[in-house]
């Protein structure tokens, strides 16, 4: 045999040596970690469902199990960060050093209640549906400030949030009183005089406070208890606070002539008028019009205000006063 071939048998020896080599201390390791995993104590996964992830680490801690979050959902009858199910399931022995993976609730899905007051039941139903609400108990009440069916208040509030599929409760107005009850007007921003003429016709005493720092002209009604719409009896005390800012030389009330026409279109809408200023909010303006007509309004200005104008719920013009 030539030196040359020596050569290659020598070489071809030796790769194959270390590959067997190799396959033998991979197989001695491979033996040995399975030996050790094989050679730890056995433990029972504990049932860490409803469980915090705290919670859950205290009970897998002594066993030296570890834990992994797998994944999240809503679920609104497991409290959020409470543990939904977990893999392995509980009872299932394992060895030490086993990795249980659990997937965690984020609660129940939340959402915002539109505002439905001023609406009429069969729109105000369609926009609790259009997010992700149910219609709850109606009842009707009679209403000197809205037309007959028209959603008077709702609860929750509007821009409540509540669980998606949550019920909301509406009270619908029936339109005006039987004969013989009388409601409370919504006398805010009118004059005194109104209210004291509408006082003496139902015989009803008044209790009026003044405002000296109030804006308004004098004798603008500012708050009034009890709310519009409230029932009125003999024993009721009605109060109504009142600008009393200092009358001047010539002073004349200051009023703005607001004006708004209601789109073009094939159905009636509902034309809502919001006012905003120091005191607050306070609806000018809530019933149906035809397409083309006009909403007219004398508004007592007085510092700096905001009209807000809804057709059919949606905000769709503001104007500064």
């Amino acid at each position: 045999m030539t030196t040359a071939k020596r050569s290659l048998v020598t070489r071809t020896e030796f790769f194959i040596s270390v590959l067997l080599l190799i396959a033998f201390a991979a197989f001695m390791l491979g033996w040995g970690i399975e030996g050790a995993i094989h050679n730890r104590p056995l433990q029972i996964v504990p049932d860490l469902k409803s469980r915090s992830i705290s919670g859950a680490l205290d009970m897998l801690a002594p066993l030296r199990l570890a834990l992994v979050k797998d994944g999240s959902e809503f679920n609104s009858a497991v409290p959020i960060g409470s543990i939904l199910r977990q893999r392995p399931p509980a009872g299932t022995k394992v060895r030490e050093g086993k990795t249980i993976r659990v997937v965690v609730s984020q609660g129940g899905e939340t959402v915002f209640t539109p505002a439905i007051a001023g609406l009429p039941l069969r729109n105000a139903e369609m926009m609790l549906r259009q997010n992700q609400l149910i219609l709850g108990e109606v009842t009707e009440s009679p209403s000197l400030r809205l037309e007959k069916g028209l959603i008077l208040t709702q609860d929750p509030q509007a821009e409540t949030s509540v669980e998606r599929n949550s019920l909301v409760n509406v009270v619908v107005s029936r339109g005006e009183p039987p004969e013989g009850v009388v409601l409370m007007p919504d006398f805010l921003r009118k004059n005194l005089a109104e209210a004291s003429q509408w006082a003496s016709e139902k015989k009803i005493p008044l209790t009026v406070d003044k405002d000296a720092s109030s804006l308004f002209p004098y004798g603008t009604i500012l708050a009034q208890d009890p709310q519009s719409d409230s029932l009125v009896g003999d024993d009721t005390q009605v109060k109504f606070s009142i600008s009393g800012r200092p009358k001047e030389g010539g002073e004349q009330s200051s009023v703005v002539n607001f004006v708004y026409k209601v789109p073009q279109g094939s159905s009636e809408s509902l034309v809502r008028v919001l006012i905003v200023d120091q005191h607050g909010e306070r609806e000018l303006f809530n019933g149906l019009r035809q397409p083309g007509t006009k909403v007219e309004l004398a508004i007592s200005e007085a510092g700096q205000a905001r009209v807000k104008i809804f057709l059919n719920g949606i905000l769709v013009e503001e104007r500064d006063l």
